[in-house]
């Protein structure tokens, strides 16, 4: 079952090849925070308020209609986070990113790497190590699918990273629900994360898109999809992503710990996109991007493929002014 939002605040719940309006139901973020408010799961919220007209999905996501299948009223209480080396396979990727890189760097992120490998997926009750872990920015930053992630001027790269994210609202008590998960484009700078594995906190704060669909229920084991960039529509490159516990260093469990044990992100009404990392990147093919590629991410478990063209901001940086 899946979850969609368009442009205009109406919520599509999709089961099957059937999509059709939730009734009464202004956003994605309304019928959330009934369901925690009722006591009960995203499924028998959307029951409760009933199904209206049936809509064609593929041509609401063809015809650029689809926004975030979900957004706060208030982009300052939405967070998008992530993190990274937890995916088998992360570390050489990591590798080959950082190729020009000392010895020493090197051996921070295949610490870590390994560090998860070791005690990522921990026994029921315990707490595993913690992963590396960064933030993107707010809902500000949220990019809906079909819409242009965009570089910012200073910056010296902008390339995909298919992942999946979970999607978290945190109730009046502080408790944090999860809805379900999506496809995302953690859109990031690696040519500067290149330079030294210090500026990661810089390269990562770039936009980025999920979407467009929110699968309820668990996580697949197993999610294989397919990464791929094309240029004047034509395909320079595709590789397939691998997701899922079973292809990662790091239980489920174990990643949602570590981010919710921090009381700043248990603030009820707080939305979270958390973007659980990947081990694929064009750029460690050595592709380099241009503006006006097309991103496209699939995965038959997620539904509708997220897509979106790379842009280039030419404005200048805003200059500090003295009061």
């Amino acid at each position: 079952m899946f979850l969609s939002q368009t442009h205009t605040g109406d919520v599509i719940w999709r089961v099957g090849e059937e999509a059709r309006i939730v009734r009464d139901t202004r956003g994605t973020y309304d019928l959330a925070q009934g369901a925690i408010a009722a006591g009960h799961g995203i499924a028998a919220e959307v029951t409760a308020r009933g199904l209206g007209d049936a809509v064609d999905l593929p041509a609401l996501a063809e015809g650029g209609l689809l926004d975030c299948p979900i957004r706060h009223p208030d982009a300052a209480h939405m967070f998008l986070t992530g993190t990274g080396l937890t995916h088998l396979g992360s570390a050489s990727t990591r590798d080959a990113m950082h190729a020009d890189a000392s010895a020493e760097d090197l051996t921070d992120s295949m610490k870590m790497f390994r560090m998860g490998l070791e005690d990522g997926k921990p026994d029921a009750g315990k707490t595993g190590v913690q992963p590396e872990w960064f933030y993107k920015g707010t809902g500000a930053v949220a990019v809906a699918p079909g819409q242009p992630l965009t570089s910012p001027a200073f910056a010296l790269d902008g390339g995909e990273e298919p992942e999946i994210a979970g999607i978290y609202l945190i109730g009046a008590d502080g408790q944090p629900f999860r809805l379900g998960f999506a496809l995302s484009n953690e859109f990031s700078d690696h040519v500067t994360e290149r330079i030294n594995y210090l500026y990661l906190a810089h390269s990562k704060l770039r936009p980025a898109s999920f979407g467009p669909e929110i699968r309820t229920g668990d996580l697949p084991a197993d999610v294989r999809g397919m990464s791929r960039i094309l240029r004047d529509g034509k395909v320079i490159w595709e590789k397939p992503f691998l997701s899922g516990e079973d292809n990662m260093s790091h239980s489920l469990a174990n990643l949602e710990h570590h981010h919710f044990k921090y009381g700043l992100f248990c603030q009820p009404g707080d939305l979270h996109v958390h973007m659980f990392g990947t081990a694929t990147l064009s750029f460690a093919d050595g592709i380099e991007t241009a503006p006006g590629d097309m991103f496209e991410i699939e995965a038959p478990d997620f539904g509708q493929a997220l897509r979106n063209p790379l842009a280039q901001d030419r404005g200048a940086a805003p200059q500090v002014v003295a009061l």
